[in-house]
């Protein structure tokens, strides 16, 4: 009588999602590979950080040279011109056109620069998508166990992603934009210091 009554209640007693899918060779290779899938994707993110913390050193250092060339530039230019030298004026755009064109030329990096960055923080954002959509899948495939329908599943959050993907507006101007226009800005300012240092 025990007996059958303890058989009835291991029949009664629901079998664990987890144990499911260890029965079920479907779903726990499906299990296995997204979790290494978890793993090569944070392997990424690491690597894209890593990545996008080097190309900001390197965007600062552009600026620190960028402002210590025209410092010095300047300096040299005014402690050239301190006596008076009226024959200077005329050669003055010689000084300028250098300015000018090392200047364009930092511009040119800067921006290179920026743009890349820009770049791998959107490859950052799209790994970090596929990392939360991977890990809401892990947790239903967990969850369910055998109930758990791949494909029903699977396309509802791709769709709620590229749903997200499209809802996100496209500034007309960004951050980059505003960095351009003032290195240049600046560089006018210094082409017309040369110009008032020679001239004056």
């Amino acid at each position: 009588m025990s007996d059958t009554k303890s058989s009835s209640l291991m029949e009664a007693k629901p079998v664990h999602p987890l144990h499911q899918i260890a029965a079920n060779p479907t779903h726990k290779l499906l299990l296995k590979q997204w979790l290494k899938e978890e793993e090569l994707i944070l392997n990424r993110l690491s690597l894209k950080e890593t990545q996008i913390d080097s190309t900001r050193k390197e965007i600062t250092h552009l600026y620190c040279l960028f402002f210590l060339f025209h410092s010095t530039a300047l300096l040299l230019l005014f402690s050239a011109s301190a006596p008076a030298q009226p024959h200077l004026c005329p050669r003055s755009w010689l000084p300028s056109l250098c300015s000018l064109l090392f200047s364009l030329g930092f511009i040119w990096a800067i921006r290179y620069k920026t743009d890349a960055e820009s770049h791998l923080e959107k490859m950052l954002t799209r790994e970090k998508e596929d990392s939360a959509l991977l890990a809401k899948c892990v947790e239903e495939l967990k969850r369910k166990g055998a109930e758990f329908d791949l494909l029903t599943e699977v396309d509802a959050l791709r769709r709620a992603k590229s749903l997200r993907l499209e809802s996100k507006p496209i500034p007309k101007w960004s951050a980059r934009d505003f960095v351009t226009l003032f290195f240049f800005a600046v560089s006018c300012c210094v082409v017309l210091l040369n110009r008032l240092i020679l001239c004056t």
